[in-house]
């Protein structure tokens, strides 16, 4: 499993129903994707749960690397590049993923919490807890699903979760607005740790 991000920051008065009409338009697209697991079309809006930004911000979770490999070069993200010019993608391998108690619902929000690895910490402990995180994110009411993933470049870790609400979950981290989930293989995602 590999997690995927891009941020496109846009101006403090840009009109975010761009954003939203554009994702009407497209986000059906990659419903049917080989080797996808979801991608959440994200976007933080300025002043709404706290953001001090205008953002769009899909997150995925890929199930394979030819998906993935496929979506970036075979030209479905192209389509982004040519109209909001290229943005950088962070990347993550996955530690965990986990379907919550509202898997059936459609997703609402997403909370995003990202922390450094400390320096001199026992990696298979902070691995460890991760992935008791994102089950215990799971766990609780009104959670769509929860996965934990690492970036070992920079040694940081995500938590990544979407939720069947509109009200912040009561979690750390920045707050998304789910505006369409394209999710072909979400079934396939694997269960748990992922080593």
């Amino acid at each position: 499993m590999y997690a995927m991000q891009y941020e496109i920051t846009l101006p403090a008065a840009y009109d975010m129903d761009v954003v939203r009409t554009r994702v009407a338009r497209v986000g059906h697209l990659l419903d049917d994707w080989p080797g996808l697991g979801f991608k959440a079309y994200l976007t933080r809006e300025r002043g709404v749960h706290g953001s001090p930004v205008n953002q769009y911000a899909p997150f995925y979770l890929w199930n394979t690397v030819e998906g993935m490999n496929s979506f970036l070069w075979g030209g479905g993200f192209q389509g982004l590049s040519d109209d909001f010019g290229r943005p950088s993608i962070r990347q993550w391998t996955g530690l965990a993923y986990e379907e919550g108690g509202a898997a059936g619902a459609p997703a609402r929000i997403a909370v995003r919490e990202r922390r450094r690895v400390p320096e001199g910490a026992a990696l298979g402990e902070v691995a460890g807890e991760a992935v008791r995180e994102a089950g215990r994110l799971a766990a609780r009411d009104g959670a769509v699903c929860a996965a934990a993933a690492v970036d070992t470049g920079r040694w940081e870790l995500v938590l990544f979760s979407l939720w069947a609400r509109d009200e912040r979950p009561g979690t750390d981290g920045e707050v998304f607005q789910v505006l369409h989930l394209s999710a072909p293989e979400r079934a396939r995602l694997p269960r748990g740790r992922q080593w």
